[in-house]
């Protein structure tokens, strides 16, 4: 470090500095060490520092921490898999889908059905082969609504 020297010529400016009151010589003290810190000034801060800021933490706390965001993990991807689930079956209980997967899960239909129904009519008017069919003719199978008596004699006939 240099060392500065200040000559003072006015009578004055020496005699305040030496007639200065104790708050005054404090204040002066003060201002010097804002100005000026000195290597223990920066040792204290340093020391502070690292008594606020721990570098490390307990294994046994952060295991604990790790396996609470797994669990918190898990429920979230259960809750996921049931809104899904929750979706598809508010599109099948439509019953205008052939399958109810085909419209893409959105969590906004599942509180709003009016938005689910506009969502249902947008798929449908951009495919309108995704619509579910509903056969109404006789195709031979099941329960008939014939009355009359069964001729087995006839049906070989109409069929030789």
């Amino acid at each position: 470090m240099t060392e500065e020297h200040i000559d003072i010529q006015d009578e004055e400016v020496e005699d305040r500095i030496s007639n200065a009151t104790p708050d005054l010589e404090s204040d002066l003290t003060d201002d010097v060490r804002q100005t000026h810190p000195t290597e223990r000034d920066a040792e204290v801060r340093t020391s502070e520092d690292e008594e606020e800021k721990p570098d490390t933490f307990p294994r046994s706390y952060v295991e604990k921490l790790r396996s609470e965001n797994a669990k918190y993990r898990q429920r979230a991807q259960q809750s996921d898999e049931l809104a899904q689930r929750l979706h598809t079956a508010l599109v099948a209980a439509t019953g205008r889908l052939q399958d109810p997967t085909d419209l893409e899960f959105d969590e906004s239909h599942l509180d709003d059905p009016e938005a689910l129904e506009q969502a249902v009519d947008d798929l449908l008017a951009r495919k309108p082969h995704l619509e579910a069919r509903k056969f109404t003719a006789d195709i031979g199978q099941g329960a008939t609504t014939a009355n009359g008596p069964v001729d087995l004699a006839g049906m070989l006939r109409a069929r030789a």
